[in-house]
């Protein structure tokens, strides 16, 4: 009732401002020499209003109620502007000058509080990459993003799926622990999950819980995947990409205008393949060769100056012929990179499609945003997978059991309230959210004729054990921002979360050729989850380039009930409880030097209760999560970016986590053991990557340039398993990228992990382990219009 009553109040404040009779807003773009800049963007922020400038730099807004407003300017080959204006009860006119991007960083706008704000007034660690930042890191997976935001660490567990943790809160089960959202989208969990990046715009990496706006599982932090959007201009881009390994890669887009200024019409896709890095010495062939599919569609219709519908559609089709490349230990995963011995080789298919509808409505005393989301996914193996990664005919693993099975399917809704772009002093956004999760999973564990090698006295039968999810939730939330002085920003919010599951469990024992046996009748549990996710938050304006900001906030990971598997002392249906952590943070953001120089830094602190810890069933290959422990983790942080003089730019990160379990106990072999003290698992205890770019501009052209780049990415000690017996020590990578690019076309050669080093980059806590990819290397052409 607090929250509805906060709420309301806000809605009070805000249809209580005195309306005021529109006016129009005009302006020209020019550049340093004072010439216009043609087909610049113009927006109002946190609004409908979005236009290009003419052949004369010119633009014009109409019917714009008189207040205070943030104008974001881009256009190609300058850095993005963010100007404060105010309208006043007259028409207004405007000038606006863009420096080059080889002189000036960008002012980086983001939606990290889901309203659009410069980044750094944003009062939380954000790393944020645009477009350009994404083709020259050569980001095609969300798993590159390891290290460029601090304290990030991305692997990969052998299936084309990514898991993702920072600073020291990792994602040890289906349920995330880093929260995923495509344009304002949550994707639910790794089942329906895009790893792809594809026509991106921008992402932004919040660091640190933010339940508060974002709900359960942003207990780590959140990435948020901004996509390009169409407008009135036609464009369009295509890409081919060559390396080893057979790889082979495919892009093409096109945005284009159906009706001007009313329907826009966005359509991109990918397709990847490659041979695979890995050998199968089983029968001497490629393991891992695969390909995917990526399509992104979208359509926009700009009803008036203040509604538009925004219909986004994805289909992910992702074919691996041999997943889990995976060697049965570390150490053997070393001795003989690359390689693995395996009996069984099954092909993946995994087919994902996701849909939503997004509307936006901006007046005069609030905007309102309804988010609808539907995510599909069918993910199973052709063949039974090889469940003990030998080539003894052992175990095996199988989940092929036709359509209304490992089908998953999530549906979201959203509705949001927030201050019109106008508002001055009090900024809110207040909103519900709603969910529902349907998970049938059905997957049996084979026991074939060397079974009794893994110590089975039978063989030649397969035990299936049927679990099936079905999950509700429900929130809401509200937060505020109330601007004190000039200098000082004060902001707090709360959400309460409510979810409600229900688990199904069914056991079966079949015989080579026979009828299943139920072993386990049709049995079923639920359970009940609460939360309240609040959040404090000071900001104090030193300067208009500087601020210091310190605060708190509540994560919050979702409860759940076991799943049924072969292990007696982990019995099904038993709930285990949400995960809390309390967050600490202070920080700095600051420009320099006429925006040339960007230097933020942070502290943290987070403790968490009722830690989820996971235990992997083997040969079930099924996770069953406790809550077993606390833990601590702390830190610090650094981001800079500079243009130290002209085509030359720096961007260096630092991350380190101090993260330690207070109390674990956990079981092993029917013995409890007590881990207390030890290492987090996928946490390096140190992140660092620092990237030189340098440009250099051709004579005689207007816009050609060479183009060097060098990285170096750092990742300190780190270990995969509660008990720290699996470690990598720390280790240095370096990439290259080396090309020339023109106003439309780009030509470049690449290298990544250069010297070839070998490491680990996932492993389970049973020693199974996977490397990380060995020096890759190829050519890249593509061109926009």
């Amino acid at each position: 009732m607090k929250i509805i009553s906060t709420f309301l109040l806000f809605l009070f404040i805000s249809f209580s401002v005195k309306s005021q009779t529109p006016v129009n807003l005009s302006g020209s773009v020019y550049n340093t020499q004072h010439h216009p800049i043609t087909g610049a963007t113009v927006r109002i922020l946190n609004t409908n209003y979005n236009t290009a400038t003419d052949k004369n730099g010119q633009f014009n807004f109409k019917q714009i109620t008189a207040g205070k407003y943030t104008l974001n300017i881009s256009a190609i080959g300058y850095a993005d502007k963010n100007q404060q204006i105010n309208i006043t009860g007259q028409n207004q006119q405007i000038n606006i000058q863009l420096n080059p991007s080889n002189k000036q960083l960008d002012e980086v706008t983001v939606t990290a509080q889901k309203t659009e704000q410069d980044q750094q007034t944003v009062p939380t660690a954000i790393t944020t990459l645009n477009a350009r930042q994404i083709a020259n890191y050569r980001l095609w997976d969300l798993k590159d993003l390891t290290a460029i935001a601090p304290n990030l660490y991305s692997a990969g567990p052998g299936d084309n799926r990514t898991v993702t943790g920072i600073r020291g809160i990792v994602t040890t089960s289906y349920d995330p622990a880093v929260a995923t959202y495509v344009d304002g989208v949550n994707q639910y969990n790794l089942d329906t999950y895009i790893p792809q990046l594809l026509d991106v715009e921008r992402i932004e990496i919040l660091s640190g819980p933010q339940s508060t706006l974002y709900g359960r599982n942003a207990t780590g932090g959140v990435i948020n995947i901004i996509t390009k959007q169409p407008s009135n201009t036609l464009s369009g881009f295509a890409g081919i990409d060559f390396g080893n390994y057979g790889q082979q890669r495919y892009t093409l887009g096109i945005k284009a205008p159906l009706i001007k200024d009313k329907l826009y019409l966005g359509i991109a896709g990918v397709y990847s393949g490659f041979n695979g890095f890995y050998t199968n010495t089983y029968n001497n062939s490629h393991f891992d060769k695969q390909h995917f599919f990526l399509g992104n569609y979208s359509l926009k219709f700009l009803a008036n100056s203040k509604l538009n519908f925004n219909l986004n559609v994805k289909n992910y089709n992702n074919r691996n012929n041999g997943a889990f490349p995976l060697a049965g230990s570390s150490a053997d995963a070393l001795s003989k990179p690359y390689h693995v011995d395996q009996d069984a080789t099954t092909k993946m298919i995994d087919n994902t499609f996701y849909s939503s509808l997004a509307v936006n409505y901006t007046g005069r005393s609030f905007n309102f945003t309804s988010l609808s989301s539907y995510q599909v996914n069918n993910r199973y193996y052709t063949t039974p997978i090889d469940g003990d990664f030998s080539p003894l005919d052992a175990v095996s693993i199988v989940n092929n059991y036709g359509d209304g099975w490992n089908k998953v399917k999530t549906g979201i809704q959203e509705f949001r309230f927030t201050s019109p772009a106008s508002a001055s002093k009090l900024k809110w956004t207040g909103g519900l959210y709603g969910f529902y999760h349907y998970a049938p999973n059905k997957q049996g564990t084979h026991y074939g004729a060397d079974a009794a090698a893994l110590g089975s006295p039978v063989s030649d039968f397969t035990s299936i054990n049927t679990n099936t999810d079905r999950d509700l939730g429900l929130a809401a939330y509200g937060q505020a921002t109330y601007t004190i002085t000039h200098h000082l920003d004060i902001t707090a919010g709360l959400r309460y979360d409510y979810e409600h599951k229900k688990e199904n469990v069914i056991g079966e024992y079949q015989p080579d050729g026979q009828p299943a046996i139920v072993t386990q009748a049709d049995t079923s549990a639920k359970a009940n989850f609460k939360a309240f996710s609040p959040k404090l938050n000071i900001d104090y304006h030193l300067s208009a380039n500087n601020n210091l900001y310190g605060g708190y906030s509540r994560g919050f990971r979702a409860g759940g009930i076991t799943e049924l598997s072969s292990d007696p002392s982990q019995p099904p249906l038993y709930t285990f409880n949400p995960e809390y952590s309390n967050n600490f943070e202070i920080g700095s953001k600051n420009n320099f030097f006429n925006n040339k120089l960007r230097l933020n830094a942070d502290v943290f602190y987070i403790h968490v209760n009722n830690a989820q810890v996971p235990t992997l069933i083997l040969p079930d290959a099924i996770t069953v999560t406790k809550s077993a422990g606390r833990m601590n983790s702390k830190g610090a942080e650094l981001q800079l970016n500079a243009l130290p003089i002209k085509w030359l730019s720096v961007d260096y990160s630092f991350g380190y986590t101090h993260a330690r379990y207070t109390d674990l106990v956990v079981g092993n072999n029917g013995v409890a053991v007590d881990l207390k003290g030890n290492h987090q698992i996928f946490t390096p205890d140190v992140t660092s990557m620092l990237a030189v770019q340098y440009n250099y501009e051709l004579e005689g052209t207007q816009s050609a340039r060479l183009t060097a780049r060098g990285e170096w990415r750092y990742l300190g000690d780190q270990y995969f398993d509660l008990a720290n017996q699996i470690e990598q020590k720390a280790y240095s990578k370096f990439n290259a990228r080396l090309g020339l690019e023109t106003k439309r076309f780009g030509l470049f050669l690449w290298e990544r992990n250069i010297a070839n080093k070998k490491v680990i980059d996932y492993a389970y806590d049973f020693g199974a382990s996977h490397l990380a990819n060995p020096r890759t290397y190829g050519v890249s052409l593509s061109t926009t219009f």
